[in-house]
């Protein structure tokens, strides 16, 4: 896997620049942890981090399974989460995590740009979403960002979720008012990241009806795959005042 975060000093190479940091109370740095698998990229994100004024690596883990246990006590500002993790993977691990640590920020730093995929770390509580060529001194850059209470993406990642949202309003209402009761529901938790088996367990349903619902919602809201149906369940739920397809002033 390769990546551009742990290659941050090379023979008669200037160092990256070192972002300005907004200074707080007694210039205190950022608290960083870094949840990723590969050695590598790890310690490269390690060396980044220590070697940048104004950041501080408190922690770093191998696994989703090892971050849950460590992390509370570490209780850094913020995560830089990998999504592709042996056993459990980084999206159920931000799951779990977000409720543990409401005030740590989590940014996933990932190959994968799929929409689907983060769609699913966003409403799992992840707060930026960047992809691991991003160059180092704008990682450390977005790291500053969220921690402020930003939201950083790469660009093409922004225009992807942008592009999602962006139907006329015929198409994101359509069918959304002929689903049942039980179909809403199921269509809350794809939302919220949920897999079938826990929707299943969640709403007490066995693994094949979870899949009938599915199918039928994707038939009333004319969509052919997850990220489409959730795309039109949040257009639809957005506040009048956040909706840009909104006729009410």
């Amino acid at each position: 896997m390769k990546t551009n975060v742990g290659k941050t000093k090379s023979a008669g190479a200037e160092p990256p620049r070192r972002p300005a940091v907004a200074p707080g109370p007694k210039a205190m740095k950022i608290r960083v942890s870094i949840v990723e698998d590969d050695g590598r990229v790890r310690n490269g994100l390690v060396q980044l981090i220590n070697l940048s004024e104004g950041f501080q690596c408190v922690s770093q883990h191998s696994s989703a399974e090892v971050a849950l246990a460590d992390l509370p006590a570490a209780k850094p500002d913020v995560v830089l989460m990998d999504i592709n993790l042996p056993g459990l993977n980084g999206v159920e691990c931000v799951r779990q995590l977000k409720p543990q640590l409401p005030a740590t920020q989590i940014m996933m730093l990932t190959v994968y740009e799929e929409t689907e995929m983060i769609f699913k770390a966003l409403t799992a509580g992840a707060t930026g979403y960047l992809l691991k060529q991003t160059p180092p001194a704008e990682l450390l850059t977005a790291i500053g960002e969220v921690h402020r209470g930003g939201s950083p993406m790469t660009s093409h990642i922004a225009r992807k979720i942008v592009a999602s949202f962006q139907q006329p309003p015929a198409a994101a209402a359509r069918g959304m008012d002929n689903l049942t009761p039980r179909e809403q529901e199921v269509l809350d938790h794809l939302a919220k990241g949920f897999l079938y088996k826990e929707i299943a367990d969640a709403l007490g349903i066995s693994y094949d009806t979870v899949h009938a619902h599915i199918r039928r919602i994707y038939e009333k809201l004319q969509v052919r795959s997850r990220t489409e149906a959730v795309a039109k369940h949040l257009q639809q739920n957005l506040p009048a005042s956040r909706n840009p397809y909104s006729t009410a002033h």
